[in-house]
This record gives C-alpha cells, sequence and structure tokens, in this order.
C-alpha cells in the first residue's frame, strides 16, 4: 500500500465542485461513485459537520454504509492526499482508524469524475469525544494516542526530534495577533452578542500573555514528531468505552507531542462538564494509559503536556478570530466551544502548579 514519504508539497487545486448539497452536487457524487468506485448508490445525506469539506453519508443498493468527502473549491489535493495517505499508515501500524476506499484504479481520491472526493469506510454505532470524556474513556483514549504516536513515530516525513519547549507558541506575535483583532472588533459599527464577547474575551488573553512567557520559560525540551494534525475531541469516535476510530488526518507534519496530548485531554466541553478536579483524575488517566502505550515517549512530554497546553491554548486567536476572519464557520457549535475552551485555559493558567505537582506525582 503506497503511503506518503516525502513532506507534502504544493500542488494542484481541487476544480470547483457545485455547491454543497444541492441536487446537482448529489447527481455529481453519484456519478463520480459509479465512474470511480463502481459503486452504485441508494441514499446520499448531507452531514453537517465538516468545515473543510462536504461530508456525505452513503448507502450503497446493497445496503452497505459508506462515507464521503468532497473537497471544496481551493483545497489542495496533493496536501489532502498526504492526508489520506497518513491515515493508512496509521491503520497499517494497528491504529484504529477508518479504511480509505481505494478508486477502481487504486487511487486514494476520486479525481476523473465531476467533483474529487474520497470515501471511507463507515464506522457505526459511534459518539464524537467532544464533551464525552468521562470514567473508563480517559485511559481508552490515551491508549489510542499511545499507539498512534508510537507508530508515527516511524513515518519517514520527519524523525522525533527534541526542540526547546518554549518555542510551543511565539508571545510577540500572539500579541499582535490579538491587539490586530481587538482592533477589528472596534472598527465594526456594531458587535453582536457573540462578538462582544470575543472582544472581551480577547482582551483578557492580552492581559495574561506576560504570565504565558512565564509558563514558557519554564519547559525543558520536548518531543517533536509527525502527528495526527488535528487529533480534538470531533475526530475520535467513541463506541462505549473503547475508542473505535481515529479519524481526519492532517498531512504529515511534526508538531510538538506535548500539545497533541493536551489538545486532545483537554477536550474544552469535558473539561466544562466536569470541574477541573474530576478532569485533572481523568487526564492522569489518560496520562498513565499514554505512557504505557508508547513508553519510549520521554517523561518530559508527559509532565510539560499541561503547561504545554495552557500556553498554546492562549496564544491562539482562533476561535475568538473567527467572526473576523472566517465568518461563514460562526455558529453556535462554535460559539459554545470558543467560550468552553477560553473558560479552560484561564483556569488551567490560575492553577496551573497545583495540576502539574498532581500529574508529577502520579506519573513519578
Amino acid at each position: 500500500m503506497s503511503t506518503a514519504s516525502h513532506q507534502p508539497r504544493p500542488g494542484r487545486p481541487a476544480a470547483a465542485p457545485p455547491a454543497s448539497g444541492t441536487p446537482e452536487q448529489i447527481t455529481a457524487i453519484a456519478e463520480t461513485l459509479v465512474l470511480a468506485y463502481g459503486l452504485r448508490p441508494a441514499e446520499i445525506t448531507r452531514i453537517p459537520e465538516g468545515t473543510a469539506t462536504d461530508n456525505y453519508a452513503i448507502v450503497d443498493q446493497a445496503g452497505r454504509q459508506h462515507f464521503g468527502k468532497v473537497y471544496r473549491v481551493g483545497s489542495n489535493l496533493d496536501l489532502e492526499l498526504a492526508s489520506v495517505e497518513l491515515s493508512e499508515y496509521a491503520a497499517d501500524g494497528g491504529v484504529a482508524t477508518a479504511r480509505a476506499t481505494r478508486t477502481r484504479g487504486h487511487e486514494l481520491i476520486a479525481t476523473h469524475g465531476r467533483l474529487p472526493m474520497s470515501l471511507w469506510s463507515y464506522v457505526p454505532h459511534t459518539e464524537t469525544a467532544e464533551g464525552t470524556l468521562t470514567g473508563a474513556r480517559w485511559p481508552a483514549v490515551g491508549e489510542a494516542m499511545g499507539r498512534l504516536h508510537r507508530r508515527l513515530a516511524t513515518h519517514p516525513a520527519a524523525a522525533p526530534a527534541l526542540e526547546p519547549g518554549a518555542a510551543i507558541c511565539d508571545v510577540a506575535t500572539a500579541r499582535d495577533r490579538f491587539d490586530r483583532l481587538i482592533f477589528a472588533f472596534q472598527r465594526k459599527p456594531r458587535l453582536g452578542a457573540f462578538e462582544a464577547w470575543a472582544l472581551q474575551a480577547a482582551r483578557e488573553r492580552h492581559a495574561v500573555l506576560g504570565d504565558v512567557e512565564n509558563v514558557l520559560v519554564g519547559l525543558p525540551p520536548l518531543t517533536v514528531q509527525v502527528m495526527h494534525g488535528d487529533l480534538a475531541g470531533p475526530n475520535v469516535l467513541l463506541r462505549n468505552d473503547d475508542v473505535a476510530a481515529l479519524v481526519d488526518f492532517g498531512p504529515p507534519t511534526a508538531g510538538y507531542l506535548a500539545w497533541e496530548l493536551m489538545r486532545l485531554g483537554c477536550d474544552p466541553k469535558s473539561f466544562q462538564s466536569h470541574g477541573v478536579e474530576k478532569w485533572l483524575t481523568g487526564y492522569t488517566d489518560l496520562a498513565l494509559a499514554y505512557r504505557d502505550a508508547n513508553p519510549s515517549a520521554p517523561m518530559a512530554d508527559l509532565l510539560s503536556s499541561v503547561r504545554v497546553g495552557c500556553a498554546a491554548m492562549l496564544c491562539s486567536a482562533f476561535p475568538l478570530s473567527a467572526p473576523v476572519d472566517r465568518p461563514h464557520l460562526v455558529d453556535a457549535a462554535l460559539e459554545s466551544y470558543a467560550q468552553a475552551r477560553h473558560a479552560a485555559a484561564l483556569t488551567i493558567l490560575e492553577q496551573l502548579p497545583a495540576l502539574e505537582r498532581v500529574l508529577r506525582d502520579a506519573l513519578r
């Protein structure tokens, strides 16, 4: 099976597909399924989720279920292909993922029909990890992440290496970004409720960036390697207390393991639902299971993960910036996520020494 063995390169953009969810696009998908996959659909249903692709649930005439991703205008198909290949590389190493279905020409992305798309195995009877991490799910997610990172450490795109932990984010750049975001909000003649909240949150973030600088100073060198790239709650499918699949990989790009650990481990809605004390118990269980599944990961990555995640969340302007930069993404779900993530980051900053002490005692 072909896998990505090089860094993704700039490449051909996706051709313009029909507007998402329209009868014309449904027809184009059906034609592509027949032409590229030899699959005759009985039902094609738009799935609302998906910020970078148009996603569809597909049932063929034999009753089998599939998941289809249609790539939008401006998508870089070389990068999209590298993302699919990374998912396949993880699956070949025993990581639980959805499998891509190859076309009749043995391609991972169909590009010869009216629109570019990929087809995936359907993972039934699941829910995402967004807001649902509790009990035995914490160690299950930790084990799955450990298996994933252990496998991706062997990916030829980038060997694991130690990099300065303080480089996880640039506070000066973050300060400038928040300055510009605050100015952009202030220039608006009128602010909606979420915009007014986002402006206040941006001011609060700007005010604590000096504390973030102090947080970064204490970080040791940390592991950088190929990662999933978008390992957040919505991309982890759970069946009861087990991880059924990790989905929606990015292209093979190196990043800090400690950040990917905390990005998923501090799922904002789970944090908000259970409170800091129960969250810390769950996150500790996640970290212990991760260590067992990926014993070669340096202890510094686990011990520093809360600090890294806190700094990275506070330096990130998204999704506060969405009303200015990507207003089409703003909906009730994004607003709820933004508020939960902001509250979690500030709480962790306030209680960071105590949180790190508990995690250190558990791991040593």
